[in-house]
């Protein structure tokens, strides 16, 4: 019985140790399995490298734009903060009113001569600003005209600041006829409508008796009491 059993381990080892026959059939459905597998490869590999260069492109592009500057961002209108206040438009000047200004009147001849040039100050008094417009309103209450404006001595509103003046000066005699002697002078003021007071006349001390004539100027309110005299003093 062993010896049976062992020459039949040695018959089967010798059959599973022996290339199995091959046949024609055989032979083609292997040559057939190995297309196969090279066409998978070989599309494979393709496949591979088409992605390799989706890929590169890609970056190289991606690289482009990572370089490039973005454009500068346009900046919208600040639309106002609705909490935010309105803005304040500016307090408009108004006419000087009596009460926030001072009167004076100085000779400009010397001590030894009469009196024949004058110079009118107006000063603001008051803790806001005025203003002074055209000339000042000077008519004796007898007389048939005010006094005539001096030539050439035309100009804009003065605008006083709190402790600000103005000046004006007056020629008393000018060569005419029905002279008067007096110590006071009545002046107004004029508002933006020329010829339209906006104070009752104010009676000013003068240096002295003046004597005045119907010739008698005065000139537009200036910032400088130079600018005013030359008006009456040039021949």
């Amino acid at each position: 019985m062993a010896d049976d059993l062992s020459s039949a381990l040695r018959e089967l080892a010798d059959s599973a140790g022996r290339p199995a026959p091959t046949t024609g059939a055989e032979v083609r459905r292997r040559a057939a399995s190995r297309r196969r597998r090279r066409h998978t490869v070989l599309a494979g590999g393709t496949a591979v490298v088409a992605a390799a260069l989706v890929f590169g492109l890609t970056m190289a592009l991606g690289g482009q734009e990572s370089h490039r500057r973005p454009a500068p961002a346009v900046a919208s209108p600040t639309a106002p903060s609705p909490t935010a206040p309105p803005p304040t438009a500016p307090t408009a000047v108004g006419a000087c009113a009596e009460g926030d200004l001072g009167f004076s009147v100085t000779g400009e001849d010397g001590e030894e001569k009469s009196v024949r040039h004058l110079l009118l100050t107006v000063t603001n008094t008051g803790s806001k600003g005025c203003v002074v417009y055209h000339y000042p309103f000077l008519k004796f209450p007898y007389a048939r005209v005010p006094f005539s404006v001096a030539k050439g001595s035309e100009g804009a509103p003065v605008t006083l600041a709190p402790g600000g003046k103005a000046y004006a000066a007056v020629l008393a005699s000018g060569g005419g006829m029905d002279t008067y002697e007096t110590n006071t002078i009545p002046l107004s003021l004029q508002g933006p409508n020329l010829g339209r007071m906006v104070i009752d006349p104010v009676h000013i001390e003068l240096p002295g008796q003046v004597a005045f004539d119907d010739g008698a100027r005065v000139t537009y309110w200036k910032t400088a009491p130079d600018l005013a005299l030359r008006h009456i003093t040039t021949p």
